[in-house]
């Protein structure tokens, strides 16, 4: 599912200048993409369209007044035990790095969670994790910002240590 998902952000920019559904789903066969990874990707999508839909974000990607209060900056997300299991360590600890460093307001986490706890195999590997972080992005028709980008796709596996 996730190479029909990177297939997708490479292709469509923006959320909204993917083709529906159905037209997409066309396409990716077309491009030579098995039937069950693109039904599994277009369910997936589908949910993410959803989620991105019934969230609104102001253009510094804070929560919308009109959506509800905003979390309080002393607030603390605590983790189901099922999601702990289904995101294992690293995928959280990379979730509130994002977090920390301001890129990942609360709404769009709530729904980076949603569609990492909607893919199928447990724990999520953190490459699948910020293919799902891009695509949220990509829902909103946000770009994140340029450092946030590179460790988004920096592999870490050639990294040299200093």
């Amino acid at each position: 599912m996730f190479e029909v998902l990177v297939f997708v952000y490479e292709n469509y920019w923006r959320g909204d200048a993917c083709p529906e559904l159905e037209q997409l789903g066309r396409k990716l066969s077309a491009h030579g993409f098995e039937a069950e990874e693109i039904n599994e990707a277009l369910v997936w999508l589908d949910g993410l369209n959803l989620a991105a839909q019934n969230t609104q974000l102001t253009p510094d990607l804070s929560p919308h007044p009109a959506v509800g209060r905003a979390q309080a900056s002393t607030s603390m997300r605590v983790y189901s035990v099922a999601e702990q299991d289904h995101l294992g360590a690293q995928c959280l600890g990379f979730v509130s790095f994002l977090e920390s460093a301001g890129v990942l307001p609360a709404p769009m986490r709530e729904i980076v969670i949603d569609r990492a706890m909607a893919a199928s195999g447990a724990p999520v590997s953190l490459d699948d994790l910020k293919i799902i972080v891009l695509m949220v992005y990509w829902s909103f028709g946000e770009e994140p910002d340029a450092l946030v980008l590179d460790e988004l796709w920096d592999d870490a596996e050639f990294r040299l240590p200093h």
